[in-house]
């Protein structure tokens, strides 16, 4: 499968516009095609993977639907990726999916769905929060508990505190309505066995530098998957639609978080690119008429 796409990616690169346009069309629905059956994967670690991927591709159908549907997953690690990806792809129904898993029977989801409508400012988030505060019931103390105790063991181990401060502190300026990746983040550098590396390359998701694209680059070649997954990452959220060839080669990468996030990240950058540009022209200064010249 991997010849087939370079061999596609071959025929962009010497094709005429027409040609090149289907040859997208095929990745495009490659890239669907990763995401729905991960989605669907008796693995729950691979259906956490691309529900966390879901959050890059930006708020649109059919995605919006089947990260709600996500919601009813069996297992508590994928409903909770995804509330927090559903937060990323904020949209009128946004609210409503998040309230339904306020009603979560496992108190760790129905506590990230209180967090999340509260940073929406919705009120139900914060009646929510404030009857944890003040009723010390099975659910919160359950909870609180288990915060604890996993903070004071980040302390005491500095390569996990760096990414548990990193995980906390880090920003994103993203095109106006897509997501900032957050669950995309949080699911990198969840995974116990990911690298110094794999964490500086999210670091550097905001630096425009052109050394640091071409280490990003270089990155995606890695021999480390959690390397991999975090370049890719850290490239799709520079939103540059050129970079799409960068990502196809890693739609066929062996590890499916890296291969659920380039999908994902094809996707949005195809997004991108198709999008009718709303102001290019419109806020520039008009140009005063030109003198006529003396006769």
């Amino acid at each position: 499968m991997r010849s087939s796409v370079l061999s596609l990616l071959a025929t962009v690169a010497f094709a005429q516009a027409p040609v090149a346009v289907s040859v997208h069309a095929n990745l495009n629905d490659l890239s669907r095609s990763i995401l729905a059956s991960a989605l669907k994967d008796g693995n729950p670690d691979v259906r956490a993977q691309a529900v966390e991927a879901l959050g890059l591709v930006g708020p649109r159908e059919p995605y919006i639907s089947q990260l709600e549907g996500m919601l009813d997953d069996k297992d508590v690690a994928v409903r909770l990726a995804t509330v927090t990806s559903l937060v990323d792809l904020r949209n009128p129904r946004t609210v409503a999916a998040l309230k339904k898993a306020l009603a979560d029977e496992v108190p760790e989801v129905s506590f990230a769905a209180a967090k999340a409508l509260w940073n929406l400012k919705e009120p139900a988030g914060k009646d929510a929060l404030l009857a944890v505060l003040a009723v010390d019931t099975k659910t919160s103390s359950a909870f609180i508990t288990k915060q604890k105790r996993d903070t004071l063991r980040m302390i005491h181990t500095p390569k996990t505190m760096f990414m548990f401060a990193l995980k906390q502190g880090i920003g994103f300026a993203p095109v106006p309505g897509l997501g900032a990746g957050v669950s995309s983040l949080q699911g990198i550098l969840a995974d116990p066995s990911v690298s110094g590396r794999a964490a500086t390359a999210l670091m550097l998701s905001n630096d425009r530098d052109p050394q640091v694209l071409t280490a990003l680059r270089d990155a995606l070649a890695d021999k480390d998957a959690s390397v991999r997954a975090a370049a890719v990452h850290a490239i799709v959220l520079r939103d540059q639609p050129a970079l799409q060839g960068d990502l196809a080669p890693l739609l066929e990468d062996k590890k499916e978080a890296v291969r659920v996030r380039a999908a994902a990240g094809y996707l949005r950058l195809e997004w991108i690119k198709t999008r009718k540009p709303k102001s290019t022209f419109s806020k520039q200064p008009k140009k005063s008429a030109a003198p006529l010249p003396s006769k």
